[in-house]
């Protein structure tokens, strides 16, 4: 018998550096025929870690599926049941709850909804419950990190939000997350559940101005207590990588320094490279993965979570080159032969090289930003602190730790 959660049995294994969460059936979901979104690209990025033998340096684990009660942590009630039971099938006589609920148009009705929410949010769950328990340094879940769903809707290709579910888990052990995202869409999602706490402070780097979701600006810093908790760095087309460094180590240097977070969750959108089919920016892979270099380097417990990113190929390319930098394994520019080898060609190199768009944010633009915002941190007086000194005995048992069969017949059994 595991452990549902932590994939462990009641005598643990040795310590893994880092838990990476994948489910096979990840790639057989399927939005809408043209729909942008792509849960192959998961599948796509794992098939490119086993090619180059990453996945023997990994903890590889199968997510579990997270729980109604799991999911209502965060979601209303009546949304997951909604979920639970729209199918393509009933959603025509139903139009009144999919209009309530958000699900149409960009964010539709597929076969399976509920069951890739479920996917999507047990890794998340399961590697927050990992990170808390001192199992792994790292926990990635490509699968996740929808960080545009809300409370009661659908929004953005986005269901449900493992963003703020895992946030939440984390929370029971440490005083102060970090949420950072580097999609090129605003974190509305993450940034709305948290606006009014100053125990997760929310940072955004993103494209702003007549493009979804149309929030972000760098005015919106939080509310009440979580004033001064949410960050935002408005951008315009073309940020490359200098670009990209300029502004993101002065002001994440600031926050590591000053918010002392026990643990990070970095959202690594891929839309924000070079080429993408709905993103204006122009990172190349090493500059994007430079994101996930930094956190690495101070030595915090970190999630990285999935996103956005609509040119495949180069999605799994970035996904793959971060694994693989958490594994601290090097890898060649060549891509070894895979079941997708066709999708890399003509060059089948595993770095892309950004375009020669023209970047439209100007230094002084972002020197002003940049001081807003480093401005805005300096006025605060000190990290929060949290009352409570010892784990809070929900978490003692809570279901997130319950063992499960090795069976999928779902039946528990008391630690």
């Amino acid at each position: 018998m595991v452990n549902k959660w932590t994939g462990l049995s009641p005598v643990a294994p040795a310590r893994s550096k880092v838990s990476y969460f994948y489910d096979h059936d990840v790639g057989n979901f399927y939005y809408a025929l043209g729909h942008p979104m792509k849960p192959h690209r998961v599948r796509m990025a794992h098939e490119l870690l086993v090619a180059y033998g990453v996945t023997e340096r990994l903890q590889v684990l199968r997510p579990p599926r997270a729980t109604e009660s799991d999911l209502t942590r965060f979601h209303a009630d009546d949304y997951i049941e909604f979920l639970k039971r729209i199918t393509p099938e009933t959603a025509r006589e139903q139009s009144e709850l999919l209009h309530r609920f958000g699900v149409y148009e960009d964010s539709p009705c597929f076969d399976g909804i509920y069951n890739f929410c479920q996917m999507s949010a047990g890794g998340s769950l399961a590697g927050a419950a990992r990170l808390n328990r001192g199992l792994c340094d790292v926990a990635i879940n490509w699968a996740g990190g929808l960080h545009h769903a809300k409370k009661t809707e659908a929004s953005g290709f986005c269901y449900i939000n493992d963003c703020v579910l895992a946030i939440l888990e984390l929370l029971k052990h440490h005083a102060r997350v970090l949420y950072c995202d580097i999609d090129v869409h605003h974190g509305d999602g993450v940034e709305e559940a948290f606006y009014t706490t100053d125990r997760v402070m929310t940072c955004s780097f993103h494209k702003f101005g007549n493009f979804f979701p149309g929030t972000g600006d760098v005015r919106d810093i939080g509310y009440g207590p979580g004033r001064h908790y949410a960050l935002n760095f408005p951008l315009q087309d073309g940020v490359d990588d200098a670009c990209f460094r300029e502004i993101f180590t002065p002001i994440m240097s600031r926050v590591m320094e000053w918010y002392r977070p026990g643990a990070v969750v970095l959202q690594c959108g891929a839309d924000s490279l070079s080429g993408d089919r709905l993103g204006c920016f122009n990172l190349s892979i090493r500059g994007h993965a430079e994101c996930v270099r930094f956190f690495r380097r101070h030595g915090v417990p970190l999630m990285l979570l999935g996103g956005g990113g609509y040119t495949v190929r180069n999605v799994a390319r970035c996904w793959a080159a971060e694994t693989a930098l958490t594994a601290d394994m090097p890898l060649d520019d060549a891509i070894p032969y895979n079941p997708y080898y066709e999708y890399y060609g003509p060059d089948f190199q595993l770095h892309l090289r950004p375009s020669n768009m023209e970047n439209l944010n100007t230094r002084p633009y972002l020197a002003r930003i940049v001081t807003e915002l480093l401005d805005s941190l300096y006025h605060l007086p000190h990290a929060p602190s949290v009352p409570y000194h010892d784990v809070p005995a929900d978490v003692i048992q809570d279901p997130l730790l319950r063992k499960f069969d090795d069976d999928d017949d779902g039946d528990s059994e008391d630690e």
